[in-house]
C-alpha cells in the first residue's frame, strides 16, 4: 500500500486523538459498562446498551486511526528545498483573476483537508494546478462551479 502524505501538524492531531481515545475515552466507557451491569437485567438496560454502542464506536475509531497512522509519510516542508516552487505543505497566497480577492491555501493530506480553514487536499483540482508553480505564475483549473484562474502571489513553507 502506498504511503499517504501528511503534514507534521496533521500527524500530531491524529496521534493526540488516538492517545485520548485509548487513555481517556476507552477506560471511561469500560467503567460505564461495569456500572450499568451492576443495575441488573441487561436486556432492558438502556445505559448498558448505550455504553456498549459507544465502546464499539471508540474501538472502531482506534482501529481506523491506527491504520491511517501506519500508512502515512510525514512531510516536514521546512526541511525541503523547494526552490521557490509550490510543493506539498506549502502555504500559497493567490489572487482571484475574476474577483481580485486574495485567498490563502495550505496544501495538506486528504485526512487534514478543511476548506473552511484554508486547508486543501493535494488531490484537489486547485492543488494539482498549483504544484510546481512559482510566484507570479498563473493557474487555471476546472472547479465545480466552472473554470477558475488565479495568480500565485506568495509561497511560504511554514
Amino acid at each position: 500500500m502506498n504511503k499517504e502524505p501528511m503534514t507534521i501538524r496533521g500527524h500530531e492531531l491524529l496521534q493526540q486523538e488516538l492517545k485520548k481515545l485509548k487513555g481517556d475515552d476507552r477506560p471511561a466507557v469500560i467503567k460505564a459498562i461495569a456500572e450499568a451491569r451492576e443495575h441488573g437485567d441487561l436486556k432492558e438496560n438502556a445505559e448498558y446498551h448505550a455504553a456498549k454502542e459507544q465502546q464499539g464506536f471508540i474501538e472502531g475509531r482506534i482501529k481506523e486511526l491506527e491504520g491511517r497512522l501506519s500508512h502515512v509519510q510525514v512531510i516536514d516542508v521546512t526541511e525541503i528545498d523547494a526552490g521557490g516552487k509550490v510543493i506539498f505543505g506549502s502555504t500559497v497566497r493567490l489572487l482571484d483573476d475574476d474577483t481580485e480577492k486574495e485567498i490563502t491555501y495550505k496544501i495538506v493530506g486528504q485526512d487534514e483537508a478543511d476548506i473552511k480553514t484554508g486547508l486543501i487536499s493535494y488531490t484537489s483540482p486547485i492543488a494539482r494546478a498549483l504544484i510546481s508553480k512559482r510566484e507570479g505564475d498563473a493557474i487555471e483549473f476546472n472547479a465545480p462551479d466552472g473554470e477558475k484562474s488565479y495568480e500565485v502571489i506568495e509561497i511560504s513553507y511554514v
